[in-house]
This record gives structure tokens, sequence and C-alpha cells, in this order.
């Protein structure tokens, strides 16, 4: 089974900046990809960014140039720091992973989510 353990929400003033951490654990063969997802209060859950494994990134519209993904593949460990937060940065954020386990099954899991909350 793979989990994944993510850390360094808070809170933070609009125009501070945060660091994410995301971990993943387990019988792992390979990680395709690895990614960053938010949930607003009353929205719904929006891609924030993402990694594979071939170095590719993609971010939202919303948090280009002012958020940075990247990943530690010896760690299998994704990080997302978040520079120039804004109030609307707010929401819970999780962390994603799918790969590979051992005998080559496919897995996909979530974190278990951790609260950013930008203040004005």
């Amino acid at each position: 089974q793979v989990q994944l353990v993510e850390s360094g929400g808070g809170l933070v003033q609009a125009g501070g900046s945060l660091r994410l951490s995301c971990a993943a654990s387990g019988s792992i063969f390979k990680i395709n990809a690895m990614g960053w997802y938010r949930q607003a209060p009353g929205k719904q859950r929006e891609l924030v960014a993402t990694s594979t494994s071939a170095g590719n990134t993609n971010y939202a519209g919303s948090v280009k140039g002012r958020f940075t993904i990247s990943r530690d593949n010896a760690k299998n460990t994704v990080y997302l720091q978040m520079n120039s937060l804004k109030p609307e940065d707010t929401a819970v954020y999780y962390c994603n992973a799918y790969g590979l386990q051992e005998w080559y099954r496919n897995f996909e899991v979530w974190g278990q989510g951790t609260l950013v909350t930008v203040s004005s």
C-alpha cells in the first residue's frame, strides 16, 4: 500500500511564502507523477501543479509565476513553493501521486490535506 504524508501548511499574510512537502512511502516501484490540488470552502477541488517523472510540469493559470513544484525522486517527495500568496489561495491543499507498485499494480493515492490560510 502507498501512503502520502503532507506537511508545511499554516497561516501566512498576503504576500508571504509557504513551502509544502509530500512524501510517498510503501511498496512503490515507480511514481509516474506527483502533484498538488486544492479545495477552497464551497468550491470544487482544482489542480494547482503537477510534475511527471519525465520532468514535465503543469500549473494552473492562477498560480503561474508564483508557485513552483519540484521533486526529489530519490526520496519520493514533492514540494510546492508558494510565493506572493493571496487570500484567494486559501484552501486545503492535497497531494496526489500515481504510478506502479510492486508486481506492476497501478496505484493512485491522495494525502490527508494540509490547510493553507492567507490573511489580507
